[in-house]
């Protein structure tokens, strides 16, 4: 693992979720930038993926259950190589095929179409589940809100995944804390999430989502696991790097204006060229 280039990728993912939505006036970046981190090791390190091949069917899947952050996984697609970064300020146009959420028609690299919050994660089972049935040996990862797992199917998701023992199946979840509403404890507190996921069956490892040595670590554990799925707990910040967004629920689904943006854009610069120096 080369943590300094994962950083540098990392921050060049939140650059291009912040080009998008300010050029959509539309969009999820709080959520989004709490992820960045998760998708470049994911995409980067973990899975064994070719951006020449979307559709190769020993490639591993990944499922964004939070659809509504899809401008984090339109902004790792484009820099992993599926199609150009430019592309990213088409986001939420019309003619563009970067729709507000994921779309497996249309765009090379989502493996299913979501936002429907909860629904994510049964795919993944269903996906993890064919792939033990046809001896294949690709893995599939699914990333869900802290806010989506008050769904209930989210649960049912999870019982059906330590009965069928997918342990080709790594579930995370992006713990930034905050919903559209507040404070995810205010709203319908999920936890403790650890002891939820261990009592429908699941290995569970907690970590930083904003520490690739502990990412590592977690992704590694999690192929060492036999007989049950693994749930991984990733604390983060949402809106993370960019200052004014941090911590700050009413960057859920708000796109920053052009002098939000320009402050957004510098932070990252700022960031990026320390990275680079």
């Amino acid at each position: 693992m080369d943590e300094k280039q994962l950083k540098i990728t990392a921050c060049k993912i939140r650059k291009g979720i912040i080009e998008g939505v300010y050029r959509a006036k539309a969009g999820h970046p709080g959520g989004s930038l709490s992820s960045a981190d998760l998708f470049a090791y994911l995409y980067f390190v973990e899975m064994n993926v070719d951006p020449a091949h979307p559709k190769d069917e020993n490639r591993d899947r990944f499922v964004l259950s939070k659809g509504h952050v899809a401008p984090a996984l339109y902004a790792t697609l484009a820099h992993r190589g599926y199609f150009p970064v430019e592309e990213l300020k088409t986001l939420r146009q019309i003619g563009s095929r970067l729709q507000g959420h994921p779309d497996m028609k249309h765009i090379p690299g989502v493996d299913m179409s979501s936002g429907s919050l909860g629904q994510g994660i049964s795919a993944a089972c269903g996906m993890a589940l064919a792939g033990k049935l046809q001896d294949k040996d690709y893995r599939v990862y699914t990333l869900l809100g802290d806010g989506e797992i008050q769904e209930g199917q989210v649960w049912e998701a999870a019982m059906f995944a330590a009965h069928r023992k997918l342990d080709n199946l790594v579930v995370i979840v992006d713990n930034n804390g905050l919903q559209i509403d507040g404070n995810i404890a205010d709203v319908m507190s999920p936890y403790p999430i650890n002891e939820k996921f261990k009592a429908f069956g699941l290995e569970v490892i907690e970590i930083s989502a904003h520490d690739f040595t502990q990412i590592e670590a977690a992704f590694q554990k999690a192929r060492t696991i036999k007989g049950k799925p693994t749930a991984i707990i990733a604390k983060s910040i949402k809106g993370k790097d960019v200052s004014f967004m941090e911590n700050n629920a009413s960057w859920h689904g708000t796109a920053p204006n052009q002098e939000q943006y320009e402050i957004a854009m510098a932070d990252l610069d700022q960031i990026l060229a320390e990275l680079e120096g």
